[in-house]
């Protein structure tokens, strides 16, 4: 537009691109080019894993899982949308995981970035904070169940469990958590759409959707409980 008002005043500069130059094979091949590329990869390869890692190893499958709960009772479809209820379950998990993580900053990643540990060290020390999470929150049943599938030794402490028995342990734990504060969340809504469903087939209003009319006072009994501060406090202490 400025170009099609002002062609005398307005000069367009050259848009200036950085230099990227991209090479396979070539050259020396020296051992600390080859170290750099496959940490290159493997940097890539955990940047693309990264959801799948703060899924399955902080308590966003919990929060996440037991906020959905609450739309489906509520039966308001899509709402909260789900933007929103991942972006809610997303700084949920920082603020319940922020303690681990700053265990994590401290033992592993600042001694690594200052060159006091190596990289498996500092893989081990960080690891240590996060496996201490899971621990707590997997029952013993189900850690019981991968390591007898898993036919490994009967371990005699924490540390002879490796992390991938570990891991799904936590998750169908963290699941079977969820649900049961779900289950929980289920039963007063229940009882308003039973309610609501027996005074309309008392009324004869037989072709009336029940769900229609009980919406309202499932939102106004959500909202008279201040249900998001209970739900959410609830959530964190289950933590604790």
């Amino acid at each position: 537009m400025l170009l099609l008002v002002f062609p005398g005043t307005v000069a367009a500069e050259p848009l200036q691109l950085p230099n990227l130059n991209l090479q396979i094979g070539g050259g020396a091949g020296e051992p600390q080019d080859l170290s750099v590329a496959l940490q290159l990869i493997i940097l890539i390869t955990v940047l693309t894993l990264a959801p799948a890692i703060l899924i399955m190893l902080t308590s966003f499958t919990r929060i996440m899982v037991v906020l959905a709960f609450i739309r489906t009772s509520l039966a308001t479809q899509q709402m909260p949308p789900n933007q929103l209820l991942i972006g809610m379950a997303l700084f949920l998990t920082f603020f319940v995981m922020a303690p681990t993580f700053q265990e994590v900053n401290s033992q592993a990643l600042q001694p690594y970035f200052k060159g006091k540990i190596t990289q498996e060290q500092a893989f081990e020390k960080g690891m240590n904070p996060l496996r201490s999470f899971m621990f707590k929150q997997t029952r013993e049943k189900d850690l019981a169940l991968f390591v007898k599938m898993s036919k490994m030794e009967r371990p005699h402490n924490f540390k002879d469990i490796p992390n991938y028995v570990l891991i799904p342990s936590f998750v169908i734990s963290e699941l079977k958590t969820a649900f049961q504060i779900g289950f929980i969340i289920f039963i007063p809504f229940l009882i308003i759409d039973m309610v609501v469903a027996s005074a309309l087939m008392s009324m004869g209003m037989m072709m009336l959707p029940p769900m229609m009319i009980s919406l309202p006072f499932k939102i106004l009994l959500f909202v008279l409980v201040d249900g998001w501060n209970l739900v959410i406090q609830s959530l964190i202490l289950s933590f604790k």
